[in-house]
C-alpha cells in the first residue's frame, strides 16, 4: 500500500507534524491486536487529514468505515466550534475499543460513532456535510458517492481511500480479473468526468481522491 521507500517515507515522516500521543498509542494497539492493521490510515496520511481539516473546518464530517477510529479522530482535530464528526462502520466487534479511544482522546463529545448499513444510515441523517471521508467496502464507492454527493455543501470536500489498490489499478490483468480493481478504476473515471466536481488523485500512501464539489 505504501509506494514510498521506507527511507523515504520515514523522511517524511520526520519532517511532517508529530503524532499525537493517543494516536501513536491507537497505532500500536491496532497492530499488537486487531486483524489487518494495514488498513490504518497512520501517521502521514492522518496528518494530512488532520492538516486539510483544519483547513476547511467543516462543521459536520461524514466518514464511511471507522476501522480502529484513527483516522475518524484526525479528522475530528480541524472541526469547526460545535462541530460533529458522525463515522459509521458495519462492524460490531471493535466499537467498545473505539469507543474508548474516543474517550481518551477527549472527543466523545465531538465524534458519533455508529453501527450499521452506512447506505441505510445516511439515508436518515438529517445534516449535510462540509468533509466526506470514504473508506469502507470498495464494491461500493460508486454508491456512497452518489449518495452523498447530494448531502455534501458547494465547496464541500470528499476524500475516497485506496483508489490507487496496491498498484492494481494500472495492472492491466489485475482489471480484466479483479472486480474490487474493476469498481475502483470506474469510481475514479466517474469521479473525473463528474462536472459538478474538480479532483485530483493523491499518490498519497494507496492512493486518496480528493474531490471539491464546486
Amino acid at each position: 500500500m505504501d509506494f514510498l521507500s521506507d527511507n523515504l517515507q520515514a523522511y517524511c515522516e520526520a519532517h511532517s507534524a508529530e503524532e499525537p500521543a493517543v494516536l501513536k498509542k491507537l497505532n500500536r494497539h491496532t497492530h499488537a491486536q486487531v486483524l489487518q492493521p494495514r488498513m490504518l490510515s497512520g501517521h502521514l496520511q492522518g496528518r494530512f487529514l488532520a492538516l486539510l481539516s483544519s483547513l476547511v473546518r467543516p462543521k459536520y464530517i461524514l466518514e464511511i468505515g471507522t476501522y480502529t477510529g484513527y483516522s475518524a479522530l484526525c479528522l475530528a482535530e480541524g472541526l469547526a466550534e460545535g462541530g460533529k464528526l458522525i463515522t459509521i462502520d458495519v462492524n460490531p466487534e471493535l466499537e467498545d475499543m473505539v469507543n474508548s479511544f474516543i474517550a481518551e482522546a477527549g472527543m466523545a463529545g465531538k465524534i458519533q460513532h455508529i453501527i450499521g448499513d452506512a447506505y441505510q444510515v445516511i439515508r436518515t441523517l438529517p445534516q449535510t456535510f462540509d468533509m466526506v471521508f470514504i473508506d469502507a467496502d470498495k464494491s461500493s464507492y460508486a454508491k456512497y458517492y452518489d449518495l452523498v454527493i447530494e448531502k455534501l455543501n458547494p465547496g464541500g470536500i470528499i476524500l475516497a481511500d485506496n483508489v490507487l489498490w496496491s498498484g492494481k489499478i494500472v495492472d492491466e490483468k489485475a482489471i480484466a480479473k479483479d472486480r474490487d480493481t474493476q469498481l475502483l478504476d470506474a469510481f475514479n473515471k466517474k469521479v473525473n468526468a463528474d462536472e459538478r466536481v474538480t479532483c485530483m488523485l493523491l499518490p498519497l500512501r494507496d492512493g486518496m481522491m480528493m474531490i471539491r464539489k464546486k
